[in-house]
């Protein structure tokens, strides 16, 4: 809630010196204030009615059992911490998207160019992106990598709503929220740092021999939008939604897997996000998103969430040892001191009892 209040805080001040109001991100799923609490109700839904319907002998039961069994399951101690972190999201992560809107209106220099030759620097003067098209190919790699970056707009949402409504960990939820809420927050201040584009907008035609697929579209939708909000930020609705470094797709797909390994048993779910993760960072560079140092920071971001996360909830606090017993004394054993007094009752008979 602290992160949320002051990133919210922070894109208040920022509508209100340049006179544009704060809007509700719309996706391809939604508003986020509408999209977020469907994702928990379902999520609810799946914890409480296929035990209702088992409980409930009868279809006129039904809905008296759902009842029942929602307030065994989700009483309302249970239930706030999962509003307070939807909450708390909800507020951060609406106020990274108009904060990102606001960029190129508060800050229009750019640092493509200083990022692209630190890139030729580290690859021996080829870009990252062709190097990547020279040894995956622009065929398949790319309609699969496409589906990879896309990927990660439906599981933010979806992860944080499982994250919420797990039984029993709590204390990893709020872990995980407060995580998350640092990494839009942290990306937010990285964006304003270095501004910059990325570079299919810096260099376009490093991407031309990609074929259409999902990410393309995106890109050309982003970037319509921005030249629309350039053109006339009063007299529009959309938002600028593109800034490079650092990148929140590395960083926040690393904390996932990262909190995941530290709390998980599952080896295939922790595997997973790792894959996931390793084909991430290969869908940002291959499709031109980010240069290599934003990746690099979205590494650091990540890292640093995680770590300011687990020591705000509590999670890096080791458990609470056992005072040590002086030598000597009556509780250590094997030493010489004082007899124990026998707690054992006295046996008694019936006559005496």
């Amino acid at each position: 809630m602290g992160v949320a209040l002051v990133t919210g805080a922070v894109a208040a001040v920022c509508a209100v010196l340049l006179g544009l109001p704060l809007r509700d991100p719309d996706g391809f799923l939604g508003p986020t204030y509408v999209r977020l609490p469907l994702i928990a109700a379902l999520l609810l839904a799946l914890d409480v009615l296929p035990r209702a319907v088992l409980g409930a002998r009868s279809p006129r039961r039904l809905a008296g059992e759902t009842v029942r069994v929602a307030r065994e399951r989700w009483p309302w101690r249970r239930l706030r911490p999962v509003l307070i972190g939807l909450a708390a999201f909800y507020v951060t992560y609406v106020a990274y998207r108009n904060l990102k809107h606001y960029l190129p209106l508060l800050r229009p220099g750019l640092v493509d160019d200083e990022l692209a030759e630190t890139d030729l620097a580290l690859t021996g003067g080829v870009a990252p992106a062709e190097v990547l098209h020279d040894l995956l190919g622009t065929g398949v790699a790319a309609h699969v990598l496409s589906w990879v970056y896309l990927a990660f707009l439906v599981f933010v949402p979806a992860s944080l709503g499982l994250a919420l409504v797990r039984r029993g960990r709590a204390g990893e939820a709020s872990w995980y929220v407060t995580a998350l809420c640092l990494n839009w927050a942290l990306g937010t201040a990285s964006y304003y740092v270095l501004p910059s584009r990325g570079p299919i907008y810096a260099q376009p035609e490093l991407f031309w021999d990609l074929p259409e697929t999902g990410t393309s579209q995106l890109q050309d939708s982003l970037l319509l939008s921005r030249l629309i909000v350039l053109g006339d930020p009063q007299g529009t609705e959309r938002l600028n939604s593109i800034a490079a470094f650092a990148s929140l797709h590395v960083s926040i797909i690393f904390t996932a897997a990262l909190i995941a390994q530290l709390t998980l048993r599952s080896v295939v779910v922790r595997a997973g996000l790792w894959v996931f993760f390793l084909l991430t960072v290969t869908a940002t560079i291959y499709f031109g998103w980010h240069y290599l140092l934003d990746d690099v920071a979205g590494l650091a971001i990540g890292a640093i969430s995680v770590l300011l996360a687990a020591w705000s909830t509590g999670q890096l606090r080791g458990r609470r040892q056992p005072a040590p017993v002086p030598q000597g004394s009556a509780e250590a054993p094997g030493t010489v001191g004082p007899r124990r007094r026998s707690r054992r009752r006295p046996q008694t008979s019936p006559s005496t009892s």
